[in-house]
């Protein structure tokens, strides 16, 4: 399929373009490089130096685009407090041009790249004999933060396109991305935002000098060891399940897949792994529990697996973490 990646210079998004190309895919890809890195885009696909806004530039009806997989978004929780105003002009008002292109242009399909965070994590309880209940795409949605409220606001836009004019859509709402690939390409990618708000690029700095100690808010949660525990899913198991959605999207409907590796990892757990994988000490200093942290928050992915046929090929954290730091020790 010929296929526009909004995004597609960004972490996810460049590792999701990667993927299609080798797939067989003819890609094209729009990004305001605003986060995203130029060399992140495979060689020989055509890029486009664009805001998501004037995605209709380069998504005319003459283009013959088949699909488009849509990235481009701004995602930092905090900054979404501080400035509303970013987070509902770039994510909505943004992803309001794509639709209009998408719908001028006649194209097919499109995925979404949405988040598990607008669950209310009060949905997740305490299981007999320890563990907590996973959170399905039947869950209490609840947004805690605009960020989220602008990924909620596009998962209901597309289901009213998809009712109202025959678009077929995928949200695909992911838990924690995490770890990094090796392209075909040679091309290693992962995480590197600024500034960086992810537990495991962070504990990484820190085992790279980069940081001089990690900050582990609260260990008085009611979990086996008292930290917070979060659903890490491997950037690559993230990439094969957009492949697949996009071949399961059928016309007038939009579907909403939940994507984790469906176990928990606790903050401590982290750090252990992270010990064992660079060798490096990673100091760590107990802090007060942050507002809002939830206990636990695991995806159910029963759906996904079981329509798309997805299974997660990378689920555990030591490899998670390995991949992330040769990423890490590879961008110096």
């Amino acid at each position: 399929m010929k296929l526009l990646v909004t995004g597609g210079a960004g972490y996810i998004g460049g590792v999701v373009t990667h993927a299609l190309v080798e797939a067989g895919h003819h890609v094209v890809v729009l990004d305001d490089l605003s986060t995203g890195f130029a060399q992140t885009v495979p060689a020989g696909v055509e890029f486009h130096r664009l805001p998501v806004h004037q995605a209709g530039q380069v998504l005319t009806p003459e283009a013959g685009f088949e699909g488009v997989l849509h990235f481009a978004a701004k995602i930092e929780v905090a900054e979404s407090v501080a400035r509303p105003d970013l987070y509902w002009d770039v994510n909505v008002g943004g992803t309001m041009a794509v639709l209009n292109a998408v719908r001028a242009a006649g194209t097919q399909r499109m995925i979404f790249s949405s988040t598990g965070s607008m669950y209310d994590p009060a949905s997740v309880v305490p299981l007999p004999g320890g563990g907590f209940s996973k959170l399905d795409e039947d869950a209490v949605i609840r947004p805690k933060n605009p960020y989220a409220a602008t990924k909620l606001a596009v998962d209901l836009m597309l289901a009213g396109e998809c009712e109202a004019f025959g678009l077929g859509a995928a949200s695909l709402r992911y838990f924690n991305a995490s770890g990094a690939v090796l392209t075909g390409q040679g091309v290693r990618l992962g995480e590197r935002h600024t500034p960086e708000s992810h537990l495991i690029p962070i504990v990484l700095q820190v085992a790279a000098g980069k940081r001089d100690q990690l900050m582990m808010y609260g260990d008085d949660y009611p979990t086996p060891d008292g930290t917070c525990v979060r659903d890490y899913v491997h950037v690559a198991d993230l990439a094969a399940a957009h492949l697949l959605a996009l071949e399961a999207i059928t016309p007038g409907r939009h579907e909403v897949y939940n994507l984790g590796n469906g176990d928990g990892y606790s903050v401590k757990q982290v750090i252990d792994a992270a010990r064992e994988v660079t060798g490096r000490p990673i100091p760590v200093k107990l802090a007060p529990r942050r507002p809002g942290d939830p206990a636990a928050t695991v995806a159910a992915s029963d759906k996904a697996r079981r329509d798309l046929g997805w299974q997660p090929a990378r689920p555990e954290l030591p490899g998670i973490i390995a991949d992330a730091w040769a990423f890490h020790q590879s961008v110096g």
